[in-house]
């Protein structure tokens, strides 16, 4: 029966429909077999689906419940004589020095952290985010009201790496103060965050006489203090050893002199001070470990042997010689007056009661989260990936349907097919990312469709004709995967279903995302030349040959199919009229994209050609009236489709059943079916020979244009301005699309666009807007209505959700890490090691804390993990007035001790106290703030939280009320920007002053936006200077350091003189004529490193300072994870122009090596400056640079 309705697969069409009711009879009679058969068959599939999902969510599912065994992950604790206090799940917890069961001290939906004991064990200090950002807090040790101590604006919040402001790090021996690190007084150059105390009263905190500072702890007596000057705690690097790795210092508090500890070039921190020795950790074995160093013959003892875990977090009880630390997230306590070494180290078994609120299952509404969307034909409903999971939303009215609900997996890259009944997509729902299908009709699992892919995909699209989809693959591959066998000459199979085919592999750029023809034949293709010019290639999917289209000498993008098969659009930069720059003589493109057609046969007509209106006659038909004209055929074929594609569904699930009986037919019937599925669309025909020479461009202007796509109307795409480094462009992204016919051009009116998607069969567009989902129609003046996503909603178990971030972050770094060989570690192994201890994740910030250590066994620079989905509170508002305030002790009243200048024409240095109108002065008494009065026992800062608005001093010079004036500022939030324009000015003046004006300073504080501002502004007005001390300290990096050394390397060529000017005109015109020098530190970082390693080789001077902190393999999100968290992984190193790795791990070494020691920055100076002065002067002296007067006349006259 099967062989003779496939035998009748070529019959006339008519005789097949009247024969349906046959074939669905012979179809019940065969129901049993087939059921079987296809039921079984779909039923494996949805079983390994099952069993997929079921093996991801092991992990998740065994995850710990509340109490129920030893608990891990538990940080940053703190030993007093019987107890021990740490950091879980964000609160902080008390349990029994020998163990037993944790009673909770702290809750609140911000972190509580870093909590010390007071000596006599009575108090708890931490620090907690209460009012939203970190302060200095006090409880009793058995628990109660936590009491602020610390009222200054934190600054932040950072990235993980970061840390925090305000870090509690213990008590004064005489347990009447809390010792913290504060970022108050940085000027984020020379000075990063310092140790401050304060009382218990709350009172204003009392720096410490030491610069800057990382984690310290107080001798026994209080007069000294051993301590890190650096600081780089929560750094995701192992085993480190450039320039800012952390060494010990001692430092008297009474002379001021320091001494360090040791020379290792690895990490030394957390020290703790216990009777005559000094307790840390350092990883010089490899391994965190715990040493001893003996103040009186300067030994180093190590205690610990850890070789797997990191000995993380020590802190000490003096009084009792212990000292408590985390392994492997659990709590071990040393005792340093053990008699024999191998009882000295007792793990704590811990219980935690905890009600496990960040690990609750919640229903939670994702309409702010969406990653990606597709439009189905028609438009009606769009297929949208909001927070990992894959929905269908209305574009109008309806319901919206989960078709993933999987916290345990994250699907990404939707789109729909042309017929509208499949939604393909990628999701890593088994462990690995691979191409799955669902049916956007019926609510049946989606299925894999690939199963063989390793590693991440993306830029997922599907031909028009349904039977080839294309993705994108981290290693830049371009794969092709068939939805069904797809035969070849001779009947074998050209394409099989499901396996994927690499087309081509792109080896001087990013990974090629691939475009399908009309009916899918074709495949175009971005691939780049070493310069990294874009150029159009073609592949034919019969034959997989690769043709270049487009000529290599212009840059290419964005190619677009023209839906009739006679044309390839794309954007291309081909107007050479550049912009000029407003400092220099010198330009930028801008505004110079085009958009261009190649005609892909010698006998397509130029559609731009001239245009010429023509009357109609009668017997035209296109004159006649609609109603009088037949059905339309395109109606009849669409109309016959839908038969054929019944029959053609019946056919496959019967030779599914049935095996390969049915190949013969099955061939004709899918070329029949194919035909059906690009109804409209004609069969792409490409002559090859002078392609690249059949363009002609589309008449719109030159602009900044991006995303460009055809329909059979239409060519839609965004369009842009120019890029600024720090400001926004004055046009916003604006969706476009330009009319074939009318020659047209037209916006949709919501500017800012993110992106866009058009349904398949051309009639809408969906588009993002920030946020928000709008659609609109595909035609003139059509206006846009929001796509109501406010619905959007998942089941949520952060477990599962955790176990897929921790997989897939662990795949990222795998796929895209620049080392292929992962700098020879064994990833696999690491994966397994952190892996166990998922099931003890509590909260996000857990997550974030195990990535950031997984990451940092490869030993690589910017290895970052940050974001995610936990609760932060809002951080208050405050109403800073740019100045200092110190207490005078015979008043008892607090005066302005320094106000900082600032420059007011510039928004960011804004100073309030500067500007007109605000009558108060260095000196003035504070009396009252507000109305309230003010005395030495009150903290100015409590009484400037929460403040936005305008604040009134009261103030007079002196200490009473008697002839007080009352002043109002306008209040600014945070007061960094002044302290660093302070150091800036202070620097500038020292360096004039010291060399008579001839000698310039700049400071450079990132490559980035900060740092482009600053040199701008800095460079061009002292330019001609003789000598120039470039500052490339505390430089956080970025991506313009080769912007400055063009601009240094730039040498005098020649001059000119005018009819009226004495002094010459530099050839070229932004020439530096004189010398320089250039100063580093250990936290001259990324792009700050590559700075000085090239302003050396460049010949521009000497390196003055300490060597540079030594990350240069640089860094790009590869797609956020489900909740919003980033990842970001190195993968493009910094090399020599012979190839040689560079500068990772080491740093730059100076010329000139000169220490800013404790000693001379608390007397106000830095020698690494004056040392910079003395040699850019003797620079001066050996190679003097001096401009040519004004020359003779020139005499023409003679014969």
């Amino acid at each position: 029966m099967l062989d003779f309705f496939l035998q009748n697969a070529k019959m006339g069409w008519m005789r097949r429909l009247f024969l349906k009711s046959t074939i669905k009879k012979a179809m019940l009679r065969a129901v049993t077999i087939i059921t079987i058969i296809i039921t079984g068959t779909f039923s494996i599939a949805e079983e390994k689906a099952s069993t997929v999902g079921k093996t991801a969510n092991s992990v998740a599912t065994d995850s710990v419940e509340p109490n129920s065994i030893e608990a891990k992950l538990m940080r940053f604790p703190d030993i007093s004589k019987k107890s021990v206090v740490f950091c879980y799940a964000g609160d902080i917890w008390k349990a029994p020095l020998k163990g037993g069961t944790a009673i909770r001290l702290t809750a609140h939906e911000g972190l509580e952290l870093f909590p010390r004991f007071s000596p006599d064990g009575k108090w708890i200090a931490f620090t907690g985010q209460y009012d939203g950002d970190e302060q200095v807090y006090v409880i009793p040790a058995e628990g109660g009201i936590p009491r602020q101590l610390s009222f200054y604006p934190a600054a932040g919040p950072f990235p993980p790496r970061r840390g925090y402001d305000n870090i509690v790090y213990g008590w004064t021996p005489d347990g009447k103060k809390v010792l913290f690190r504060s970022l108050r007084d940085s000027n984020s150059v020379t000075e990063l965050g310092t140790l401050y105390t304060v009382a218990l009263d709350g009172s204003m905190p009392e720096k410490l006489p030491i610069p800057t500072a990382g984690a310290g702890d107080f001798s026994p007596d209080g007069k000294k203090i051993v301590y890190s000057p650096l600081f780089r705690d929560f750094r995701s690097w192992k085993r480190y050893e450039g320039g800012w790795a952390q060494y010990l210092t001692l430092f008297d508090l009474e002379t001021g002199e320091s001494k360090r500890l040791d020379k290792n070039p690895r990490t030394e921190r957390e020290p703790m001070w216990i009777g005559d020795a000094i307790y840390f950790v350092s990883d010089r074995t490899g391994t965190m470990n715990l040493f001893k160093y003996e103040l009186e013959n300067e030994h180093i003892t190590q205690l610990t042997g850890e070789t797997v875990w990191d000995v993380r977090w020590a802190s000490a009880d003096s009084n009792s010689g212990t000292i408590v630390y985390e392994l492997g997230g659990e709590l071990y306590v040393y005792d340093t007056k053990a008699a024999h070494a191998a009882d000295a180290v007792q793990k704590i078994p811990v219980r935690i009661p905890h009600d496990g609120l960040a690990m609750r299952p919640s229903r939670l509404n994702v309409s702010k989260s969406i990653e990606s969307y597709s439009l189905a034909p028609g438009g009606k409903r769009a297929a949208v990936v909001a927070r990992g999971d894959l929905f269908t939303v209305p574009t109008e009215k309806g319901f919206v349907k989960n078709r993933s609900n999987s916290s345990n997996a994250h699907e990404r890259c939707p789109v729909w097919s042309r017929d509208g009944k499949t939604i393909a997509y990628i999701s890593d729902a088994g462990g690995e990312d691979q191409v799955y299908l669902a049916d956007s009709k019926n609510e049946s699992r989606p299925v894999p469709l690939t199963g063989s892919f390793k590693g991440q995909l993306d830029r997922l699209r599907m031909s028009p004709c349904g039977r080839y989809l294309c993705v994108s693959h981290c290693d830049a591959k371009l794969f092709i995967v068939p939805t069904v066998d797809i035969p070849g000459e001779g009947g074998d199979i050209l394409y099989k279903k499901g396996v994927p085919v690499e087309i081509v592999r792109e080896t001087n750029g990013d990974t090629p995302a691939g475009v399908w023809s009309p009916c899918g034949e074709y495949l175009a293709f971005i691939l780049h030349e070493p310069q990294g010019f874009g150029v159009l290639h073609v592949c034919e999917v019969a034959t997989r040959e690769i043709r270049r289209i487009t000529d290599p000498m212009f840059d290419v993008d964005s190619p677009a199919w023209d839906p009739a098969g006679n044309f390839i659009y794309y954007l291309s930069r081909r107007e050479f009229a550049p912009q000029f720059s407003s400092v220099e003589w010198n330009f930028a493109g801008n505004r110079d994209i085009g958009i261009f057609a190649v005609a892909l046969r010698k006998d397509v007509k130029n559609p731009f050609g001239p245009q010429s209106d023509e009357i109609d006659t009668a017997d035209d038909d296109s004159a006649r009236d609609d109603s009088s004209r037949p059905k339309d055929a395109s109606e009849k074929h669409v109309s016959a489709g839908r038969e054929k594609q019944e029959y053609a569904d019946l056919l496959n699930r019967l030779a599914k059943a049935f095996g390969d009986l049915a190949k013969t037919h099955d061939k004709a019937l899918r070329q029949e079916v194919g035909e059906n599925n690009t109804a409209g669309r004609g069969k792409t025909k490409i002559d090859w020979d002078n392609l690249a020479r059949r363009v002609v461009r589309v008449p719109v202007p030159f602009e900044n244009y991006e995303n460009l796509e055809a329909t059979e109307k239409f060519l839609v795409y965004i369009k842009g301005d120019a890029s600024f480094y720090g400001r926004e462009p004055a046009l916003k992204p604006t969706l476009m699309y330009f009319d074939l016919k009318e020659r047209k051009e037209y916006a949709v009116e919501d500017p800012g666009v993110g992106g866009y998607e058009i349904s398949p069969d051309g009639s809408r567009m969906i588009f993002n807007v920030a946020t928000t989902l709008k659609i609109c129609d595909l035609k003139p003046k059509t206006e846009a209505t929001v796509v109501p996503t406010g619905e959007l909603a998942l089941d949520r178990i952060p477990s599962r959700e955790w176990e897929e971030m921790f997989n897939e972050t662990w795949r990222k770094f795998r796929d895209f890490f620049y080392a292929r060989n992962m700098h020879g570690y064994d990833w696999e192994k690491i994966g397994a090691q952190y892996r166990e201890l998922l099931p003890f994740v509590a909260h996000r910030s857990d997550l974030n804390y195990v990535l950031s250590e997984m990451v940092s066994e490869l030993n690589v620079g910017h290895a970052y993990i940050q974001g995610g989905d936990f609760v932060q509170p809002d951080r208050p508002k405050s109403g800073l007035p740019g100045c200092r305030f110190e207490l005078d002790t015979a008043s008892n009243r607090y005066r302005i001790a320094k106000i900082f200048r600032g420059s007011n024409e510039e928004a960011k240095y804004r100073s309030p106290l500067t500007e007109i109108g605000v009558d108060a002065k260095e000196g003035d008494f504070v009396l009252a703030i507000d109305g309230i009065e003010l005395d030495g026992t009150g903290n100015p800062y409590r009484l400037l939280r929460h403040r936005g608005d305008p604040v009134t001093l009261t103030l007079n010079e002196k200490p009473t009320f008697e002839g007080a004036r009352k002043t109002t500022y306008v209040p600014i939030a945070n007061e960094g920007n002044l302290l660093y324009l302070d150091f800036v000015y202070a620097n500038m003046e020292k360096v004039s002053k010291a060399t008579d004006g001839r000698v310039g300073y700049i400071h450079i504080p990132d490559m980035g936006v900060n740092g482009s501002y600053e040199f701008l502004k800095w460079y061009y007005p002292q330019i001609r200077k003789a000598g120039l001390v470039i500052d490339d300290r505390s430089n956080g990096g970025g991506n313009i350091s080769q912007w400055i050394i063009m601009r240094l390397n730039q040498k005098l060529l020649g001059t000119r003189f005018g009819s009226v000017r004495e002094t010459p005109v530099p050839y070229p015109g932004n020439a530096r004529f004189g010398v320089q020098v250039c100063l580093v530190n250990e936290t001259s970082a990324s792009d700050g490193d590559i700075f000085p390693y090239y302003f050396r080789k460049s010949g521009l001077g000497p390196l003055i300072g300490k060597r540079t902190w030594g990350g240069v393999v640089g860094i790009s999100p590869r797609g956020q994870l489900l909740d919003g968290g980033v990842v970001f992984v190195p993968l493009q190193a910094t090399n020599d122009e012979v190839g040689n790795w560079i500068i990772e791990g080491t740093g730059v070494e100076p010329d000139i090596e000169v220490d800013n020691d404790p000693k001379s920055m608390l007397e106000g100076r830095d020698p690494q400056l004056e040392r910079g002065i003395e040699e850019v002067l003797k620079l001066m002296k050996e190679k003097p640079h001096v401009w040519p007067n004004r020359p003779a006349e020139p005499v023409k006259n003679k014969g």
